[in-house]
C-alpha cells in the first residue's frame, strides 16, 4: 500500500459546509473518527489494477452486478427514448447513487482479502442479512446504509429534475433525441445552456462525491454512524485533493465510456469500479481502531 503518511482526522480540515455537523458531534463520535492516509497521485490507477484481479477471481458474480445495473439503465433509456430532455440528467444521477448499488461488490472484494470464497452467499448476506450480529434492529446504526441510500437517491432525483427543467426552459427547441441534444445544447453557438448545465451538475456532484467516496465501504466494514462515515469521507478528499480529483475523473470517464460502448462496456465498467472503490477505501482509511461491522 503506497502511502506517504497518516493524517489524523482533525476538525480544522473539514469544510465550512460541514460545520453544523461538527457542532452536533458527540464526544464519543469525535473520538473514534478513523485516521486518513495520504496517497500518491497514481494510486487510483493501482485500485483499477487490483479491481481487475478481483473481477477475474470473482467471475460471473461480479459481472452479474454490472449486468443487472446495465439492464436497469437500458429499461430507463427505452422508456425515455423520446424524452432526452429527461434522459440527459439520468447519467449524472446514476453516478450519485452508484456507491450504494455497488455495496455487494465491496463485500466480494473484502471476502477475497480475508481469504474467503467470494460467492453468492456473500452477496445474499450483504443485501439481506448484513448485520446479523447487531442486536438492536431499530437504532439508527442498524439502518445507516438505508438512510444513506435514500439520501443519495433523493440527490439523484433532484439532479434529474433540475437537468430536465434547465433543458426544457432554455433550449431553443424541444429536445427529444440525442441528436437534438447534441445540436441545440452541446454544439449550440449561442446561449449558455451547456455551461449552466455543466456548472450546476458539478456544484451538485462535488459535495456528494466528497460525502460518499469512502462512506459506503466504511459503513459496510465498520460499526460507525452515518455522520462518522460522511465526515471521514470529507477528510479523505481534503487530505488528498489531487488523487481524489483524478479518481472522480476516472469514475466519470470509465462510466461514460462504458455507456458509449453499449451494454457490454457498461457491465464491465460498473463491476470494475465497484471493486476499485473497495481498494480505495482500504488505502485511504485506517479503520483499525473501529469495531468491525461483522466478525471476519
Amino acid at each position: 500500500m503506497a502511502a506517504h503518511g497518516v493524517v489524523a482526522c482533525k476538525v480544522l480540515l473539514l469544510p465550512l459546509t460541514c460545520a453544523p455537523m461538527l457542532n452536533s458531534l458527540s464526544p464519543i463520535d469525535a473520538a473514534v473518527l478513523p485516521a486518513v492516509r495520504t496517497i500518491t497521485l497514481d494510486q487510483p490507477l493501482r485500485w483499477l489494477g487490483l479491481a481487475w484481479r478481483d473481477l477475474l477471481a470473482c467471475g460471473w458474480i461480479s459481472w452479474a452486478h454490472g449486468l443487472v445495473t446495465a439492464l436497469g439503465g437500458l429499461v430507463v433509456a427505452l422508456v425515455a427514448r423520446d424524452r432526452f430532455w429527461l434522459l440527459a440528467g439520468a447519467f449524472p444521477g446514476f453516478l450519485l447513487v452508484a456507491p450504494i448499488l455497488a455495496t455487494s461488490l465491496y463485500a466480494l472484494s473484502r471476502a477475497r482479502a480475508r481469504g474467503q470464497a467470494p460467492g453468492v452467499g456473500v452477496v445474499l448476506k450483504t443485501w439481506l442479512n448484513w448485520q446479523d450480529h447487531h442486536f438492536n434492529k431499530w437504532g439508527n446504526d442498524y439502518w445507516c446504509m438505508v438512510q444513506f441510500g435514500a439520501l443519495l437517491a433523493l440527490a439523484g432525483t433532484g439532479w434529474v429534475l433540475t437537468s430536465a427543467a434547465l433543458i426544457t426552459l432554455f433550449a431553443p427547441l424541444p429536445i427529444s433525441t440525442l441528436t437534438e441534444f447534441l445540436q441545440h445544447v452541446v454544439l449550440a453557438k449561442e446561449g449558455f445552456l451547456l455551461e449552466l448545465w455543466l456548472t450546476l451538475g458539478g456544484v451538485m456532484a462535488a459535495p456528494i462525491f466528497a460525502s460518499s467516496v469512502v462512506a459506503v465501504p466504511l459503513l459496510l466494514d465498520r460499526r460507525v454512524t452515518l455522520r462518522q462515515a460522511v465526515l471521514t469521507s470529507w477528510t479523505v478528499v481534503l487530505a488528498n485533493p489531487l488523487p481524489m480529483a483524478l479518481w472522480a475523473l476516472l469514475l466519470f470517464g470509465i462510466t461514460l465510456l462504458g455507456m458509449c460502448l453499449a451494454l457490454f462496456g457498461l457491465v464491465l465498467a460498473l463491476s470494475l469500479l465497484g471493486h476499485a472503490s473497495w481498494h480505495a477505501y482500504c488505502d485511504l482509511v485506517d479503520a483499525s481502531i473501529l469495531a468491525p461491522r461483522e466478525p471476519a
